[in-house]
């Protein structure tokens, strides 16, 4: 330790108060962190690239401060799902200072590890108030049966209105207009199901037929449009 000239000339003074640090919550317990390992949690952060041409959504399950389970869902770019690939892969054992400090290939997902790090360390997490947190593998329950990313695509213009392309349910394939030409409903295929379905030996039409759902007043539509050719 090196002290300055000005420093090595003052006199001592006795440190009084010391209050210890907040304490913060932490699945179901109160925590006065002092080190990394004090740290556990699962959260989700969103962060985003200087042009802001795409997203990404990462979600870490934290346990005494290592990474033990990451989820990345990006959109909006093709390179961002090749970053996401190697993130997936360099976060898990890690230590949230190592990740906070890793390059994890894509700005949006730098961004998102450094939002979701502010959260954990204040005690902002899902699991805050979960005792004994969230098991690993919680990530993957977001996504569903299907193991999809819940997107949502819509396109509108003056001239032409709007286009349901992708909603959560799925990809859509219909919209239900009234009489009106006012959407009052659409179609959707579950991609995950259908995937499933088919990888069984299920024939492909048959699979896209069990998979199609819909939503609104789809059954009463004056007529229907395929929002992509139509």
């Amino acid at each position: 330790m090196i002290y300055s000239h000005e420093v090595q000339q003052m006199c001592v003074v006795k440190k009084g108060a010391n209050h210890e640090s907040a304490p913060i919550p932490e699945e179901g317990k109160w925590v006065r962190s002092k080190q990394i390992t004090d740290i556990s949690g699962l959260t989700h952060g969103v962060g985003w690239c200087a042009p802001q041409q795409g997203t990404c959504k990462l979600t870490l399950n934290v346990k005494e401060g290592i990474i033990q389970e990451a989820l990345v869902e990006t959109v909006g770019c093709s390179g961002m799902t090749h970053s996401a690939a190697m993130a997936s892969e360099i976060l898990p054992g890690k230590t949230l200072l190592e990740a906070l400090n890793t390059d994890l290939v894509c700005d949006a997902i730098n961004t998102a590890m450094r939002e979701l790090f502010l959260q954990i360390v204040y005690g902002r997490t899902q699991s805050a108030f979960s005792e004994g947190g969230l098991p690993i593998g919680a990530g993957l329950e977001d996504l569903g049966k299907g193991l999809r990313s819940q997107v949502g695509t819509m396109f509108g213009t003056v001239a032409k209105g709007v286009r349901y392309l992708e909603m959560a349910e799925g990809y859509c394939t219909r919209m239900a207009l009234d009489a009106d030409d006012q959407v009052i409903g659409y179609e959707f295929i579950h991609l995950g199901k259908f995937m499933d379905m088919v990888k069984k030996g299920i024939d492909a039409n048959e699979a896209l037929e069990k998979a199609k759902g819909s939503y609104g007043r789809f059954n009463e539509a004056a007529k229907y449009i395929d929002p992509r050719h139509e």
